[in-house]
């Protein structure tokens, strides 16, 4: 019986300090609820957790969604771990849904975490004024700028209280290795995935990306998302572009265990909202090796092309992670 069904809603909220959980390694363990576990659903014969916690970076709920491997399920071996960023507009019930990331790494024994993609429920001016600026738009960064910096820290969260938090649970960290962890994304995701990559190389082994909005200092998102989150404007932005970070010698890694892929039927790529091409001119100009970026003819900004490539990206970060 899952815990869900055994627990209700009101038990849930209200963090029932001594509720004991056995899990299928065979071992029990006090679970203090940080975490909320708002559903538990079986798929690819693994188990997928939608879950929701009181952040103490956003000062506000954010939801993730967490698939484990039944590989981890059944056996003491924690599975490392892939995080995967979400677009513009988005929430982590997309990708889960649509961007079948679930079926190979299932085979592989991949965790997959799906965080949200900025703070909700804030009553800040003009945050639901526009899809690409404010709410479900961060950008991935820690804002400088009135009235975002209290709330939108979403580096912060990614790299730091995110992972506290999964690996700290009683329930659900023994089930992932915090010291293997690779990092995915799409679109503004995409952005977030090589610009969080690069700037804490210590976190993660490798990075992919789909049609990453790779220079956001040159291309029109970028700049209306800069001149608002960053009380420095553009100039500021050079600190969340990949193009301006590893042109200012930041890569000290060496390989780049970097996977892009972009479609050439893709209208952001073809009205330069992506610039995947200035990607490539800045590691040929740095000297650097590691990154292969990927054209496939026809296909356009969607989930129907991330669900054709996505068992690859989870390869590569397996790959990386000793899975392969």
């Amino acid at each position: 019986m899952s815990l869900v069904s055994t627990l209700t809603r009101r038990q849930l909220t209200r963090q029932v300090p001594q509720l004991t959980h056995t899990t299928t390694r065979s071992f029990t363990t006090t679970v203090k609820m940080a975490l909320e576990i708002k559903a538990e659903i079986t798929t690819f014969n693994g188990k997928l957790y939608k879950l929701t916690h009181p952040s103490t970076t956003t000062s506000t709920p954010m939801s993730i969604n967490l698939f484990i491997p039944p590989s981890a399920l059944s056996k003491t071996t924690p599975a490392p771990v892939l995080i995967y960023l979400s677009g513009l507009t988005c929430s982590p019930e997309n990708c889960t849904e649509k961007g079948f990331f679930q079926h190979r790494a299932s085979q592989l024994g991949l965790a997959l975490v799906y965080p949200d993609t900025s703070p909700r429920g804030l009553s800040i001016p003009g945050q639901s004024d526009s899809w690409d600026f404010g709410e479900a738009a961060s950008f991935y960064l820690d804002a400088t700028a009135d009235p975002w910096k209290e709330n939108y820290k979403m580096e912060t969260y990614i790299t730091t209280e995110l992972p506290s938090v999964l690996f700290s649970s009683p329930q659900l960290g023994p089930y992932l290795d915090k010291e293997r962890v690779s990092i995915t994304g799409h679109s503004m995701g995409g952005h977030g995935a090589l610009t969080l990559y690069l700037k804490h190389q210590d976190k993660y082994k490798s990075v992919s990306a789909f049609a990453p909005i790779a220079n956001p200092t040159k291309c029109p998102w970028g700049e209306k998302a800069f001149k608002g989150y960053l009380a420095g404007g553009l100039e500021e932005g050079k600190k969340h572009d990949a193009v301006e970070l590893l042109r200012s010698g930041i890569w000290k890694g060496g390989d780049l265990k970097a996977l892009v892929d972009v479609g050439t039927g893709d209208n952001f790529y073809k009205n330069g909202q992506l610039l995947p091409e200035n990607l490539e001119a800045v590691v040929k100009e740095m000297g650097l090796e590691g990154l292969k970026v990927r054209y496939h003819e026809g296909y356009d900004h969607s989930y129907y092309f991330m669900a054709s490539f996505s068992g690859e990206h989870v390869e590569h970060a397996a790959r990386h992670l000793g899975l392969l």
